[in-house]
């Protein structure tokens, strides 16, 4: 297997593949349709263009994108919830080929640079019954460029190979234990790594995916009860907010999953109370390496904050700046080498040379790997916690403390459902800290029951300055929040 394609050959013929709403597709049906698409791609495209697909979770949305692969282009998922400037700049910057859409989503783009097909008028025009293209290209040439938002500037486009691709489903499929009986339900975008990754690992599996677009957080349980889904993987922010919800019983999960920030402690005890019956486990990846670790969870409830170790086919290293490895207990930069590691960022030398170097010597992985910019601490035991970003440590006080530890104090409280520390530049401490919080229950009295929280189990340097409450937190196309909105809007 060279493409990623050709995971939808891994699935019994006749068993279903994919679930959107009211239509079912089984493996044979869905690679078939496949075929078509590719057959009528490849009649507009050459090898090596982009196809940008800006559509909702959709059979039309995952048809799409693996037909692009077979019709031996490259994949561009847009995520929905992108406005039109958005779009166009991906387009722009991607040197899209072609763009498919929804026709209302077609309008909003004022001047498209590249030829724009809509489902509406152009889905049936695709389809070419002649024989699928020639052999297409794979292995590490590129599958897909997946736009990942930075903490400064636009989006940029991270170059995924097919070998990338499959090497994540095989590795992610045999920790999660994921087989034909599963029914995994697909609730993150598919522009997102950790989305696509419900699809790849599915079908990897020869497992069903079923599609979701939620408008409420209530849907999700009502469409795990719906299809009997027995695999859930969220961001943090979201299971946060699934905690907070009733959840039938009986229940079908029984695999969980987060990755994509740190998740609070509160809400992992929350979740092991609510699925206990489930297998939770609790990952770190980035974009530029897909995935680096998984926590087993037969290790949560004893370390229920730690990221875990280096997951199947990859190497996870903890570095001190000059690339020499850290000791138990230290903290250092998280490094990760292997077949996982992307081939860097579209068009963008300068910056791919920043976070894609050359392996630290304590590595046994001798290509490029990738510097995460995250500060980790290992334990004896070779379990990994996450400290936070290199660039987003505070200095207050003299001394150095991430916003993720002052986070989770407030969160432990059980005052707050999410929070957000903020380093505020101070002339006499370096900086002083602000909370930014959403309150669990009436507002009333809450800052100073907060800090009395603050003074009973933090040391002084933790003790926010001020603290402001807001309704809600502001979360980017992937759920997570945005921690630059954030710092804009309550930064000065």
């Amino acid at each position: 297997m060279t493409r990623v394609d050709e995971l939808l050959k891994r699935g019994a013929p006749e068993a279903i593949a994919l679930v959107d709403r009211d239509r079912t597709l089984t493996y044979a049906a869905l690679d078939a349709s496949v075929d078509r698409v590719a057959a009528g791609l490849a009649r507009r495209i050459a090898p090596g263009d982009r196809v940008a697909v800006w559509l909702p979770k959709s059979v039309e949305a995952v048809v799409a994108l693996f037909a692009v692969a077979r019709a031996g282009g490259i994949a561009v998922p847009v995520n929905p919830l992108l406005k039109g400037a958005q779009v166009g700049h991906i387009l722009s910057d991607s040197g899209a080929a072609l763009l498919l859409t929804h026709e209302p989503r077609r309008k909003l783009l004022e001047h498209p640079t590249c030829p724009v097909l809509s489902v509406e008028r152009d889905w049936a025009s695709l389809h070419d019954d002649g024989p699928p293209p020639a052999e297409a290209p794979g292995d590490d040439a590129l599958a897909a460029l997946l736009y990942t938002s930075g903490s400064t500037g636009r989006p940029k486009g991270v170059m995924v190979t097919h070998t990338n691709l499959l090497v994540g489903a095989r590795s992610v499929a045999s920790y999660l234990g994921t087989d034909p009986t599963d029914r995994v339900l697909a609730v993150l975008p598919l522009s997102f790594d950790f989305g696509l990754s419900q699809l790849t690992t599915a079908f990897h599996a020869g497992a069903s995916a079923i599609l979701l677009e939620y408008l409420l957080p209530r849907d999700v349980p009502a469409a795990v009860a719906r299809h009997g889904a027995t695999q859930l993987a969220l961001v943090p922010p979201l299971w946060a907010q699934m905690v907070e919800l009733d959840w039938p019983r009986p229940n079908t999960l029984r695999t969980l999953s987060a990755s994509g920030g740190r998740m609070p402690l509160p809400v992992v005890r929350a979740l092991r109370r609510l699925f206990p019956q489930a297998r939770l486990h609790l990952m770190y990846g980035l974009t530029e390496a897909f995935r680096s670790t998984t926590l087993p969870p037969e290790l949560v409830d004893r370390h229920p904050d730690s990221i875990g170790r280096a997951i199947p086919d990859a190497e996870v290293r903890v570095v001190r700046p000059d690339g020499t490895e850290t000791a138990p207990g230290e903290p250092g930069e998280l490094v990760h080498g292997g077949p996982l590691v992307t081939r860097g960022y579209w068009r963008d030398p300068e910056r791919t040379a920043e976070r894609f170097r050359p392996a630290p010597p304590a590595m046994r992985w001798r290509g490029l790997a990738v510097w995460s910019g995250d500060t980790v601490v290992r334990d004896e035991q070779g379990l990994l916690y996450f400290v936070g970003r290199t660039d987003e440590m505070i200095k207050t006080m003299g001394t150095r403390v991430s916003p993720t530890e002052i986070e989770e104090v407030a969160l432990a409280s059980g005052l707050v459902g999410a929070a957000v520390a903020l380093g505020i530049p101070d002339p006499t401490l370096g900086a002083r800290i602000r909370l930014v919080v959403v309150p669990r229950r009436a507002p009333d009295a809450l800052e100073d029951a907060l800090l009395r929280h603050f003074r009973r189990t933090a040391p002084a340097y933790m003790l926010p300055a001020d603290i402001r409450v807001v309704a809600e937190l502001p979360l980017g196309p992937n759920g997570k929040i945005d921690r630059t909105r954030v710092r804009a809007d309550h930064g000065a």
